[in-house]
């Protein structure tokens, strides 16, 4: 890292000037301070996540003014905004994608937070963990589970959040099919074999280490997503952002079955025959995620608990821990960490 003009009082972050750009070290001279309702964090690990090169890369409208992406935060929070209660200092915490919400529109007062016409989100409109501090929204903050360093618990707040609500709005599938085996489909997994579920994992055409990674979790067959499903599927979550397979999974479940499309972003899916549609298939999608999901899943990891395939890189290192991610290099989850603790908490 470039050195500070005041290494006393300075810190660094990562900042997206505009689509399409690497991210540029920004040295900050003052400490952010937080709003009433907010903490101000020490940011310890930020889990690098694809929605993160969906914003990068232009795929998700750039917000129009430069930002910090990063919304796997783990840290401990250094500082209280006013009328803020129930977190002490120092204590470790997390900090998610959902950010903001407005608790007025009918999807709030319906339970359904996460489809908030007016939410905003961590690294996208809110400045994100891809820093050494963060400021955050307290509502929207997780205590995290004892056990996870720091590195292993960043996936969890949105790897393993996204994957929990597809895994849940899968229904009772004791046979699960998961397409891209990588940081949510690894945990989700772990979930799905603890609760008595058979799990089918298809990888990027090639990819034995992920194959490999699959079965040694406890799936029950491991291969390329151009192979076909050796028994019928009762659902299927796809984790890849690419259009093309959902067609291959609706051949691959069984009538009445569910293919859960978990990303923010994918590709185009190409027209297929009503044939694989027909039999009371349902093609669902998954948008972002409720508090409520949050609470549910971090319990469930600190029951389980998961093994957490975590690559770390320096903070100053996003841009590579980007450019791996985009080129399928990566075997379970990319995070970034800033030097701070690292120890199981």
């Amino acid at each position: 890292m470039n050195a500070p003009a005041n290494p006393a009082s300075s810190w660094l972050a990562l900042q997206l000037e505009g689509a399409g750009h690497p991210l540029q070290q920004v040295w900050r001279e003052r400490l952010p301070r937080p709003a009433p309702g907010q903490l101000r964090i020490a940011v310890a690990a930020c889990g690098v996540c694809r929605t993160d090169l969906h914003i990068v890369d232009g795929e998700l409208a750039f917000p129009g003014h430069p930002v910090v992406p990063g919304h796997e935060i783990v840290g401990h929070v250094v500082e209280l905004g006013e009328g803020v209660g129930g977190f002490a200092l120092g204590e470790r915490v997390g900090v998610p994608w959902l950010g903001w919400t407005c608790g007025t529109c009918e999807h709030c007062r319906a339970g359904r937070e996460n489809l908030c016409e007016n939410a905003r989100f961590t690294g996208w409109q809110i400045a994100g963990g891809y820093a050494q501090q963060a400021v955050a929204d307290a509502r929207y903050v997780f205590r995290l589970p004892e056990g996870y360093a720091d590195a292993e618990a960043a996936p969890l707040l949105c790897a393993g959040l996204i994957g929990w609500r597809a895994y849940r709005m899968a229904g009772a599938a004791p046979r699960l099919g998961l397409y891209g085996f990588g940081a949510a489909a690894h945990l989700i997994a772990q979930v799905a074999v603890e609760q008595g579920r058979e799990v089918f994992a298809f990888t990027r055409p090639g990819d034995h280490a992920a194959q490999r990674l699959a079965r040694e979790l406890g799936a029950a067959w491991a291969g390329g997503s151009d192979e076909p499903a050796p028994q019928p599927l009762d659902a299927a979550l796809l984790f890849a952002p690419v259009g093309a397979l959902v067609p291959l999974a609706l051949r691959a479940v069984r009538p009445g079955g569910t293919v859960v499309c978990a990303g923010i972003h994918m590709s185009d899916i190409p027209s297929f025959p009503y044939a694989l549609l027909w039999g009371e298939r349902r093609v669902v999608s998954v948008a972002n995620l409720t508090r409520a999901d949050g609470e549910d899943f971090l319990r469930v990891a600190g029951e389980i608990p998961l093994r957490v395939h975590a690559q770390p890189y320096a903070l100053d290192d996003a841009n590579r821990a980007l450019d791996d991610l985009r080129a399928g290099r990566l075997t379970g989850a990319a995070v970034l960490m800033t030097g701070g603790p690292t120890e199981p908490g």
